[in-house]
C-alpha cells in the first residue's frame, strides 16, 4: 500500500500509541498521518509528540485519508459515523479498534468501505500489544497484510475470524487487568514476608516481565518452564500447592469466560 495516508478518527492514548508505532516502523512519515478529535488538548499533544497535523473536523480527515482508523469509544461510533459515514467509501480502508462494534454494524453506517476490525490491548502504549485482527466486508488480502504489519509495529498480531474477537477481549483485552492484580498480590506476599513495598513491587513486576519474555522467546510450553524451577520437596512446589488449593487456575479460566460473555452482551448493544 504505497503513499498511504492514515487518518485517525479519535486522538486518545491508543491512537497515540499506534501513531508512534507507525512512525517508528516507517509505515508512514509524519506527513502521512493525521488525526481528528473534539478535544484540543489531545490534538495539541499529538502534534508535539509526533509532529503530525491534526484537525477538529472528522470530515476533513476522511476527505484526506486512504486508511481510516476508528479509534473512539464504542458509544461514540454512531455519532461519528452519522457525521461522516456516507463519505467513507470504496477508496477507504476503515480499520476499527472500537471494542464490540461489529463490521456488519460498520457496514450499515458506511458506504461500501473496506472493513477490518481489530482488538488491541493497553500494552500498545509501550509497544508490547497483543492484537487480533479480523477481515470484514470487502477487505482484500493486501489490506489484511498491511493491517497486520501495522499492529506488529506495536507488539504482536494474530489474524482470526471476527466471531472469535469476544474471546480475544476476554483473554488479552481484559488480561492486563488480571496480570496487574497478580503482580499486586505477588508484591503483597513479598511485603507479608518482610520485603519493602517498593522492592517487592519491582521484583514482582520484573518476574512477570521476564517470565513472559522467556516463554515467548523460547517457544517452550509453560508447563515445561514451570517444571524447570520446581524441585522435588522444594519451595516452588509448596507455593504451587497453595495456589492449586485456592483454585487459582479455575479462577483465571472463569475470569476469561465471564469477560468473554460480557463482551458478547455489550456487542449486541453496540
Amino acid at each position: 500500500m504505497s503513499d498511504v495516508k492514515i487518518g485517525f478518527l479519535g486522538a486518545g492514548n491508543m491512537a497515540s500509541a499506534m501513531i508512534a508505532g507507525i512512525l517508528s516502523a516507517g509505515i508512514a512519515g509524519p506527513d502521512g498521518v493525521r488525526a481528528s478529535d473534539p478535544r484540543k488538548e489531545s490534538l495539541d499533544a499529538l502534534e508535539v509528540r509526533h509532529g503530525i497535523r491534526t484537525s477538529s473536523s472528522n470530515l476533513e480527515i476522511v476527505s484526506w485519508a486512504s486508511v481510516l482508523v476508528l479509534a473512539v469509544k464504542p458509544q461514540v461510533v454512531p455519532a461519528v459515523l452519522a457525521e461522516c459515514g456516507a463519505r467513507i467509501g470504496p477508496s477507504h480502508l476503515l480499520l476499527s479498534i472500537a471494542a464490540g462494534v461489529s463490521t456488519a454494524s460498520l457496514a450499515e453506517r458506511t458506504s461500501e468501505a473496506r472493513l477490518i476490525r481489530a482488538m488491541p490491548n493497553t500494552p500498545t502504549l509501550v509497544r508490547a500489544a497483543a492484537t487480533a485482527i479480523a477481515r470484514g466486508p470487502r477487505a482484500t488480502d493486501a489490506d489484511m497484510d498491511w493491517a497486520k504489519r501495522l499492529f506488529d509495529s506495536v507488539g504482536r498480531a494474530v489474524v482470526l475470524d471476527e466471531a472469535q474477537l469476544d474471546a480475544v477481549t476476554g483473554l488479552s483485552g481484559s488480561g492486563p487487568a488480571y496480570v496487574m492484580l497478580f503482580i499486586e498480590a505477588l508484591a503483597d506476599g513479598g511485603v507479608k514476608v518482610g520485603l519493602p513495598r517498593d522492592v517487592a513491587l519491582l521484583l514482582a513486576a520484573q518476574t512477570v516481565l521476564g517470565s513472559a519474555k522467556l516463554l515467548v522467546e523460547t517457544g517452550e510450553h509453560p508447563a515445561r518452564l514451570k517444571d524447570m524451577v520446581t524441585s522435588p520437596g522444594g519451595t516452588t512446589i509448596a507455593g504451587l500447592a497453595a495456589l492449586e488449593s485456592a483454585g487459582f487456575r479455575g479462577a483465571i479460566i472463569e475470569a476469561v469466560s465471564r469477560a468473554t460473555a460480557r463482551s458478547a452482551e455489550l456487542g449486541k448493544k453496540a
